[in-house]
């Protein structure tokens, strides 16, 4: 070999080894902490949801690298099966609450290893204790929308009335002074909307609400670990109370009467300025504004029993859960843990203008009067396992439309309601 083929080789074989060092001190950089891509698909606002993982990006050093799928919630279940049955399904969802059960078989159980039943019930409202399984927890919160009242101001003055009802037998009283009526009996200006499901907003809610507050769960795992309504007469916490409450309001022959089918929807009653009071979500705030700058209205705590039963009141809360097909789980949930860490969350709940589903979050109290008002109403909020959100709505409907128009007794109709429902839950014998 000559002395110029010498050197020659002596450059190749040097630049080969030079080559490799490169290549693996490269791959020896490469952040281990780095996570692979995920896709989640929910409900939740896409542009919200994309702000807020901009913002957490901007303050970690290995930007979390999501595509989010917004759905609409009318065709999310259908939309996320077909996908599945494809095998293009997503690694993790974020659904309310309501939701859960229909797909509890597609979820795989955050383990009690990963993380503690102890942690997550001290981290996150009792609310949130829906989503422990006896397999491990099937969703992290994310979101805590309560049901509240908004009550009018210059109705309450005018009537003399100098403070809000805390306390649903207060409607008795408040009725007589708020609600009047013209010469031929039309109901012109009113105290409250109830009673109807056809034109009052969040009648499902705010029946749910005075069954809760009674202490009846609505629906619960029975022995065989099944989920079955509680919508049983004569049982411990029988839901004669709340529904004679709720539907006494479109009857003529109350001494409570002042609202029927009729009226316009509540909402637009409220913000016209003919309805004292409004069952609606703590999000509806913003709206409300929006709608009429020039109402004078303020915010309270859905109203309570006087005594006994327990403090509730509905709340939307939505979750992140993984899915049990994606081979991403590991992946997700580290994902997941940072969308959820207390220092971010503070950051969402500022930007949403709403409570918060984690306990430390809502200890840090804000000076805000709305803002009070929704992380109270967040700590005594509840839901229930259901089947589907839109048909539990028109079961229930139903139930109070039998029993206002007088085409079964209450017994009747809570009988079969009840039988409806486990049949709707799968546990119909």
């Amino acid at each position: 070999m000559s002395k110029f083929q010498l050197i020659t080789l002596s450059i190749f074989v040097i630049s080969i080894i030079a080559g490799v060092t490169a290549f693996a001190l490269y791959k020896g950089a490469s952040n281990p902490n780095k996570l692979d891509p995920i896709i989640i698909w929910g409900t939740f606002p896409s542009e919200t949801f994309n702000t807020y993982v901009a913002q957490i990006n901007n303050l970690i050093t290995d930007p979390l690298t999501i595509k989010y799928v917004e759905e609409r919630p009318e065709n999310f279940s259908q939309d996320f099966i077909s996908a599945l049955a494809r095998g293009n399904g997503p690694d993790a969802i974020l659904i309310p609450v309501d939701n859960i059960l229909p797909h509890k078989d597609k979820i795989a159980p955050i383990s009690y290893e990963s993380i503690p039943q102890r942690t997550f019930v001290d981290t996150y409202i009792q609310e949130a204790g829906i989503y422990l399984d006896q397999n491990g927890i099937l969703a992290i919160p994310f979101t805590v929308d309560p049901l509240v009242m908004y009550w009018n101001r210059e109705m309450f003055d005018s009537a003399g009335i100098p403070v809000y009802p805390k306390t649903w037998d207060e409607f008795t009283n408040l009725n007589k002074k708020l609600t009047i009526k013209d010469q031929n009996g039309t109901i012109r200006k009113t105290a409250i909307a109830m009673g109807d499901f056809s034109n009052v907003s969040n009648a499902r809610e705010i029946l749910a609400s005075l069954f809760m507050q009674t202490g009846n769960p609505i629906t619960q795992m029975n022995k065989n670990q099944k989920v079955e309504s509680t919508l049983i007469v004569g049982d411990t916490f029988d839901p004669i109370s709340p529904l004679q409450f709720f539907s006494q309001f479109v009857d003529p022959t109350n001494v409570n009467y002042s609202w029927n089918r009729s009226m316009t929807d509540s909402k637009k009653a409220f913000l016209s300025g003919t309805l004292a009071t409004y069952f609606g979500f703590a999000s509806e705030l913003a709206s409300i504004r929006a709608r009429n700058p020039n109402l004078n209205f303020d915010v309270a705590s859905l109203p309570q029993a006087r005594s006994g039963g327990t403090k509730a009141t509905y709340a939307l809360m939505l979750g992140f859960s993984l899915v049990r097909s994606s081979p991403n789980t590991a992946t997700a949930l580290k994902v997941i843990s940072t969308l959820t860490a207390p220092e971010y969350m503070t950051k969402l709940s500022k930007t949403l203008y709403a409570s918060s589903p984690r306990r430390d979050v809502i200890a840090q109290s804000s000076p805000d009067q709305y803002i009070s008002i929704f992380n109270q109403s967040a700590l005594i909020a509840k839901t229930w396992l259901d089947a589907d959100p839109s048909k539990s709505k028109q079961l229930f409907g139903n139930m109070v439309n039998a029993l206002t128009t007088g085409e079964k007794t209450i017994y009747q109709t809570i009988y079969d309601t009840k039988n409806q429902y486990d049949i709707m839950l799968g546990t119909s014998i």
